[in-house]
């Protein structure tokens, strides 16, 4: 099958059984993209979860910002985390990704975050990775 209609199944699959995303390196500036796509989420009915240690225990979009995605209570059933870091900080967010929510279903890291190691890691442990892409832009085609 076509790799790139394997990615647009998942995309399908993500944007209609995703409910709870934890956005890490989502900012309070209305300016950025990582407020945009979060809002966009939210507006779509996806419960977001602010991660952000430089705001942590502030509020934003109406939640409560968590330092680093192990600070998650696991009753919040993170079931995706949309990652708006450099490539650099994924293998690290994977890791904690992996360790501390249980419901993980999904990683997804925004345009020009790409780390395939990370991935590749993520993908052994049963988690559907989606590199590159945002769902702001890939997700009202299935919703």
């Amino acid at each position: 099958m076509d790799a790139e209609l394997m990615e647009d199944e998942d995309v399908a699959r993500i944007a209609r059984s995703a409910r709870v995303i934890a956005v890490v390196g989502l900012s309070p500036n209305e300016a950025r993209p990582s407020w945009g796509v979060a809002r966009y989420l939210q507006s779509q009915g996806f419960r977001i979860i602010p991660v952000n240690p430089g705001h942590a225990g502030k509020t934003l979009l109406g939640e409560t910002v968590y330092a680093d995605l192990s600070q998650i209570p696991a009753d919040a059933r993170v079931d995706m985390v949309d990652i708006f870091r450099r490539s650099e900080a994924v293998p690290q967010i994977v890791d904690e990704a992996l360790a501390h929510l249980p419901d993980l279903k999904v990683i997804w890291t925004q345009l020009g975050v790409i780390h395939d190691a990370a991935a590749e890691k993520a993908r052994s442990r049963g988690v559907t990775v989606v590199q590159n892409r945002c769902p702001k832009i890939e997700f009202p085609r299935f919703l």
